[in-house]
Order: structure tokens, then sequence, then C-alpha cells
């Protein structure tokens, strides 16, 4: 197995790190940047820890390998595909792992299919650091199949999501919308905790909290009651605000939840659900989309 990278940044380093302890020693890599001295020297140590061999073009990685994975920033995603015309052979795997959107992918799919290869969408849905090669991935496009019988023998986690290219890329991004912006939250959350002086117990309060049911039956739990107590909730939160203003703390993430319950209680849930919660969070969705 010949394995390409188109960009050799952090994804395509720890992947070929771990794919390496695995068996697998034949890798191509071309990164842009070789062209910049600042970080061609980096980009150099990391082929040589890894056994990677360096190419002096895209189209030379397409050509010597069976599996081109391009870990490009997600604003270059497409013009890389586009650069490729007439590079990629019949039935060539051609691996996007970038975090560009659904649309960008659906875009570099149509351009890979133009040469009769097969196009993955690939979102990695963890930590590469801690993971590696490992790291839980999904997957959808034509080549979807082929990748995941491909790779598995070499440890690679891979779940199909579906044969429709950006599916995979929807699913990571939804994913962030809470995995990055609990991050806002939490500091938020960390500040006015230790300028209270109260960090320890309010850690601990919620550590009990989130720690006693699943995340799932958390989230059911407080989007539900959330809903039916919308307005009592949105005025709490108010409070907390008033007390972040105080200490000159940037509260626009409780600002943002706050307007989110305010525009809950106009749905008035008690009233839609005479005075009992709704049965899951399905149904809070519902009636948003509804209006």
């Amino acid at each position: 197995m010949k394995l390409g990278f188109i960009g050799y940044g952090e994804a395509a380093y720890e992947l070929s790190t771990g794919l390496k302890m695995e068996g697998l020693d034949q890798f191509y890599a071309y990164d842009v940047l070789l062209q910049n001295e600042k970080f061609a020297g980096i980009i150099r140590d990391k082929a040589a820890n890894t056994g990677v061999e360096l190419t002096g073009s895209a189209n030379e990685v397409i050509e010597k390998s069976d599996i081109v994975i391009a870990a490009v920033p997600a604003s270059r995603t497409l013009e890389v595909a586009q650069s490729l015309l007439g590079s990629l052979r019949k039935n060539q795997l051609y691996v996007d792992v970038s975090a560009s959107t659904p649309e960008i992918k659906k875009q570099v799919a149509k351009e890979i299919a133009k040469q009769d290869a097969l196009f993955v969408d690939a979102a990695m849905l963890g930590s590469l650091p801690v993971n590696k090669h490992k790291v839980p991935i999904t997957a959808s496009g034509s080549g979807t199949d082929r990748f995941i019988e491909d790779m598995q023998q070499y440890g690679m986690n891979i779940t199909k999501i579906s044969d429709q290219p950006g599916d995979a890329s929807a699913l990571k991004l939804i994913r962030s919308i809470y995995m990055k912006g609990i991050v806002g939250l939490l500091i938020e959350f960390l500040e006015a905790s230790k300028i209270y002086g109260v960090e320890d117990q309010a850690i601990s309060s919620l550590s009990q909290t989130l720690d006693s049911k699943s995340f799932e039956e958390t989230m059911n739990r407080l989007v539900t009651g959330s809903a039916l107590h919308a307005k009592r909730r949105a005025g709490e939160l108010l409070g907390s605000i008033e007390m972040l203003d105080s200490v000159h703390i940037d509260a626009s993430m409780s600002r943002a939840a706050q307007q989110k319950l305010e525009k809950l209680a106009d749905l008035n849930f008690f009233e839609r659900f005479d005075g009992t919660k709704p049965a899951s969070w399905k149904e809070v969705i519902e009636v948003m989309h509804q209006g």
C-alpha cells in the first residue's frame, strides 16, 4: 500500500506516524509550505521522522500513491482538487480530511468524479495527537467502502455514514457546534468562578450534576425542562449576565444563551403541552421549526 498526502501538517503527520507503527512504510507527501523557508525545515524534519518521501509537486504524490489523502486548509480544499484535473487515475482513492463545509465537499467530489476517481469525505472526530491513525473517522462518498476495506487492516477506525459526499463533514461541523461552543461557556464560567473564589465548589457542583447521568439523558432533561420553563430560566440567566458585567467579564456566550431561552419562551411550551414537559428534545425542535 502506497499512501500519499497533499499537505503535510498535523493531520498527515499524526496519521503517518501511527500507520508506520502498523507496518505501512511507503509514504509520499507534498506541501506548498516547502517553498517557505520558515516552515520548510519543520516539514522536512517531520517527514524524516516518519519515513515520508517529500515530492516536488502534488501531481507527483498522485502518481506514486494508491490512496491520496488531501489534508489542506478548508479554504483551499476546492482549489487543490481543481488543480489536479487530469492527474488522478481511474478508481484511485482521493480522501479529503479537511474541515470544509458539506457544500464544498460536494463540489470537490464532482471534480474528482470528472477523472473517474473515487472520492471520500472523511471527518476526523477526535484528537489526532492522542489517537493518531486510530482517531474515529466518519466517511461518506463513492470511495468509502474501498477506503474502509484498504485501511482497516492497518488499524484505522472508519465508520461509513453514506455514499453521499458532504454527509461526514456535516456530522463533524454539527458536532463542533457543541464541542467548540461549550468552550466559550466554560471560559465565562471559570472566569467568574475564579473572581468570586468559588471555583472548587462550582466545578464540584457541576461535576455531580453532569456525571450522574449519561450525556443523552442530561441533554434531553435540560432541553425539555428549559422549553417548559424558558421564561424563568431566561430571567435567572439575566442575573448571571448582570453579575458578569459587574466584574467586567465578557458575557457574550451567556447573552446568546439568554436570547435563545427568550425565543423558547415566545413559543409558549407551557400552553402547548398543557403544563407538562415535552416527551423528548425532538418535540422541542419540531415546535421551533414550526414557529
